[in-house]
């Protein structure tokens, strides 16, 4: 291991790692404001590199992979979920009312990426009738309310539909490590039922 000196502060994230990060900010900028002319971006990208530089995190690692494919079968899946639940908290509100049920669930994830962890709690808040409350970093647990759980069986069910939507992520921009143990996790089962 080499100790001579880079030049670089210890600490310091290269560029070319914290530009995926700029951009999306630099975009969300622009959404924010509701203008993405030249000058409105470049500020946006300055406020950015400002906020990057005097804010120290740790670094968001990008997986080396990005399954268009999957990320459009992950979309319009995702579509399809928003209108039933859509449908489903309409139902409740008009139909059930006060008497409806809700729980908290803990859903330890199978990722220990926080890209991942961040994106599957985003999806998830964006599905009407389950909110992400709370996050544990250190075990990738996500604490979710969610709506209409009145047994232990909607209870498991919630947790699998969770799961199925981190599988689906990480099927789309999952590192190889991760998206391999899930193709192991699914085969076991399809293993048991052969004789």
């Amino acid at each position: 291991m080499s100790t001579e000196n880079t030049g670089k502060k210890p600490g310091r994230t290269p560029f070319r790692i914290e530009l995926p990060l700029l951009i999306g900010m630099t975009l969300f900028w622009g959404a924010l404001w509701q203008d993405f002319a030249p000058g409105n971006l470049v500020f946006g990208f300055l406020i950015s590199w400002a906020l990057v530089n005097l804010f120290r995190l740790p670094p968001v690692i990008l997986s080396p992979r990005f399954n268009i494919w999957r990320a459009f079968l992950f979309l319009l899946r995702f579509i399809v979920d928003v209108a039933a639940a859509s449908f489903s908290v309409l139902f409740l509100a008009v139909f059930r009312g006060p008497k409806t049920r809700s729980a908290i669930l803990a859903v330890p994830l199978r990722t220990e990426q926080d890209l991942m962890v961040t994106a599957v709690g985003h999806v998830l808040t964006l599905i009407p009738g389950s909110f992400v409350v709370e996050v544990d970093r250190r075990s990738s647990t996500l604490y979710l309310h969610f709506l209409n759980v009145n047994t232990p069986a909607e209870l498991e069910k919630a947790r699998a539909g969770i799961l199925d939507i981190e599988a689906r992520l990480i099927r789309v921009m999952g590192t190889p490590a991760e998206l391999a143990a899930l193709n192991a996790e699914t085969a076991k089962p399809e293993e048991g039922k052969n004789p």
